[in-house]
């Protein structure tokens, strides 16, 4: 039987460089970092290019479209916010970059690697704040 978390998730603290991604998310859209430069998307979100090194970037919305790269079921030390049955997964999404995020609305025996996903967002805080979570893709959970 899972434990219900304890009260509520901490609200993400955005810096200079990833303060677009999180405003992205309070109005429900996942937006990537795309360089003006080489065309690459990346994350975390940073000032210059890993690639090219050029500081011109466009914010950019992404598919909420990806699939289970890795993850895992934390064990300890407990985190009361979150319960005990969440899972943390890597979600490479279908432009190639990758995204930290919780793996929901499926059991850690029917998570493979390559599990097609999508994303949806839920509130956190009182403050309107929201993050990015992710779920099986309702195509792929029906055949």
């Amino acid at each position: 039987m899972s434990t219900p978390p304890l009260g509520p998730r901490p609200e993400p603290v955005a810096s200079r460089d990833s303060a677009f991604f999180w405003q992205g998310l309070r109005e429900n859209q996942l937006l990537g970092q795309h360089c003006d430069g080489c065309q690459r998307f990346r994350h975390p979100p940073r000032p210059a290019c890993p690639h090219c090194g050029s500081f011109d970037w466009s914010a950019v919305p992404l598919s909420g479209r990806g699939c289970v790269h890795a993850w895992i079921r934390p064990q300890h030390p407990p985190m009361p916010m979150f319960g005990d049955d969440y899972v943390v997964a890597l979600i490479e999404l279908d432009e190639g970059i990758r995204l930290l995020s919780n793996l929901c609305e499926v059991g850690a025996g029917e998570i493979r690697t390559g599990m097609p996903v999508e994303v949806f967002f839920i509130d956190v805080g009182e403050s309107g704040a929201r993050i990015h979570q992710f779920r099986p893709r309702a195509e792929a959970a029906n055949g």
